[in-house]
């Protein structure tokens, strides 16, 4: 009470209201050196309510709507520590990582519909162990995204990594594109150094910060993206729903007389340099001994004005072609594990986009790649 009344009773100056400023302002410029020059956002992203207040969520945050109790952020630590798969790992485990884009990610999908799902709800087993799939995809297209995910996902423990990729997945024109690449810059130059990638440390695409944006201002966007998925588990965890699925567009059937396809107005011979092959066996270095099976994932087939031309709205026939021919002879290289599924799908079991399937569809992948894995007993 005495220093309220103090504070009443004082007259007002405007030598005391300087001297307030001025340790206010000093104070807040302290704060944010310190919080600059210690840097703790990784140390935070790795804080979670996830698996701990609220079970972890099936797949990596994505997403706008906030009615799906999700949002996208650029902290891999975070999204990971939001990840049912950061829990310890069970003895009678064995861990499959499903990685690739959206169409592994599931747009328009519940999560038990999901390629991970699918798998799961075949009750694999291999030598009295549970094979447990875990949903590690993400949306945008890119394999350098992929191997950034893969080599931060190494520390739980995978025993089989399955890997889904696409034509549009590997242009290098388009690999640092995705915002979640280029807001990671100083992770996706460590993976240039270690793996000694063929890209650009010093792209223009990728975000550098500056020391102001270490500071707390510079972290507020950051720093209110990590509260938001803290928050958002406890409805998420209530309603089981991170993506709101309503009416979409159908792909296209038929196109315009067009055959160019990326850099290329016209068919022409694609150089492998043009692709990305170098990421991919990155990602088996990565991987260690951990096994790798790589799939060209299906496609969706039109059958409409100009299919003749192209395969789909992504897709000329040349280019395409092509790209399988480049992928098996890369695969035969440097021995990969390679499943074709391109053509393995009806058109039908296709939603919006060249590579997003139905819960059947996903079903159908499931089970090819599920006959196809190095396991000595599946059930």
């Amino acid at each position: 009470m005495r220093g309220w009344k103090w504070l009443t009773e004082t007259p007002f100056s405007w030598r005391m209201a300087a001297r307030v400023a001025i340790k206010a302002a000093a104070l807040f410029f302290a704060c944010n050196l310190v919080f600059a020059l210690t840097y703790p956002v990784p140390a935070l992203g790795k804080i979670s309510v996830y698996n701990w207040l609220v079970p972890g969520r099936e797949r990596l945050p994505y997403g706008e709507n906030t009615a799906a109790y999700n949002l996208s952020l650029n902290s891999v630590e975070a999204m990971f520590a939001a990840h049912r798969v950061s829990q310890p790992k069970a003895a009678d485990e064995l861990r499959m990582f499903v990685i690739g884009d959206s169409s592994v990610w599931g747009i328009l999908l519940e999560n038990r519909e999901t390629l991970a799902g699918q798998l799961n709800a075949l009750n694999l087993q291999q030598d009295g162990r549970r094979v447990v799939a875990y949903n590690l995809g993400h949306p945008i297209l890119s394999v350098t995204k992929d191997l950034m995910l893969l080599d931060y996902a190494m520390q739980y423990q995978p025993d089989l990594i399955v890997w889904l990729v696409t034509l549009e997945s590997l242009p290098y024109s388009d690999q640092l594109r995705p915002p979640l690449v280029a807001n990671n810059a100083l992770r996706v130059r460590d993976l240039i150094r270690r793996y000694r990638l063929p890209l650009h440390p010093n792209n223009p695409a990728l975000v550098d910060a500056q020391f102001i944006d270490y500071t707390l201002v510079g972290q507020r966007r950051a720093l209110a993206d990590w509260f938001r998925l803290q928050l958002y588990g406890f409805a998420w965890a209530g309603t089981g729903i991170d993506q709101v699925i309503g009416d979409y567009t159908p792909r296209s059937s038929d196109f315009e007389a067009d055959s160019s396809w990326n850099q290329f107005p016209e068919p022409t011979d694609i150089p492998a340099t043009v692709l990305a092959f170098e990421l991919i066996q990155a990602g088996y270095t990565a991987a260690g001994t951990v096994p790798i099976v790589l799939v060209n994932e299906p496609i969706y087939r039109a059958d409409g004005m100009n299919s003749d031309l192209r395969y789909n709205a992504w897709y000329p026939q040349w280019a395409y072609d092509q790209y399988r021919d480049l992928l098996a002879q890369q695969a035969a290289l440097y021995d990969w594990t390679l499943i074709d599924l391109w053509d393995a799908i009806a058109p039908a079991q296709f939603t919006d986009s060249p590579v997003h399937l139905t819960a059947e569809g996903s079903r159908q992948v499931a089970e090819r790649i599920a006959a196809a894995l190095p396991l000595t007993n599946p059930e």
